[in-house]
């Protein structure tokens, strides 16, 4: 995984006036915490995070007052909600050859067996533990064949060299279900009865 070096100033001014006044600076208001030491408040550069946010789980080196050279993952971004900008980060500190507890997307790849099959995603992303410098982005998943019943566990997915699960290994992570069109069909006839009852 590659590092993204953005740099950041720290800030003394909080609360909603002050978020505001730096968003429309086109900046990011953020906080950098961990490893028991006191939480940082950073002003980030806004098209710079943002770009950096595409990656999952990216690795970012901050240079915070030209001063200090920091290594922190993305915990917690807040967006707006009709606009999609950034209005504020939260981001954890680690250090080279630390263990990390993240989640990693489940892609999957794969047709399911004939018959009109749904797959449900129970978890879209799956916890792991890895090292900060090596964290995955994904994870790919065969479901070629699967029909009604069938299901993925953690244990079943293969993880990268280096990565472990955070879950329990039989947490159920993707499963096949039949077809709903039968289902509603008897719904509606079952509706239909307690109207004309009714």
């Amino acid at each position: 995984m590659s590092e993204v070096k953005i740099s950041a100033a720290t800030r003394t001014e909080f609360g909603k006036g002050a978020a505001r006044r730096i968003r429309r600076e086109s900046k990011v208001p953020g906080v950098l915490y961990g490893h028991g030491s006191d939480p940082v408040h950073l002003t980030l550069p806004g098209h710079e995070l943002l770009m950096a946010l595409r990656t999952p789980n990216v690795l970012i080196a901050l240079d915070i007052d030209g001063k200090a050279n920091e290594l922190a993952i993305p915990k917690s971004v807040q967006r707006d909600p009709l606009k999609g900008f950034l209005e504020h980060v939260d981001l954890q500190l680690v250090k080279r050859g630390e263990q990390v507890n993240v989640e990693i997307y489940v892609h999957t790849e794969g047709e399911l067996a004939p018959g009109g099959y749904l797959l449900e995603h129970v978890l879209n992303a799956l916890p792991v533990e890895a090292e900060a410098t090596h964290i995955p982005e994904s994870v790919t998943v065969s479901i070629e064949g699967l029909a009604a019943g069938d299901s993925i566990l953690a244990k079943d997915i293969t993880l990268p060299k280096g990565t472990t699960l955070a879950v329990e290994e039989d947490t159920v992570v993707l499963q096949v279900l039949a077809a709903q069109a039968e289902e509603a069909a008897e719904g509606e006839e079952a509706g239909g009865e307690e109207a004309a009852e009714a």
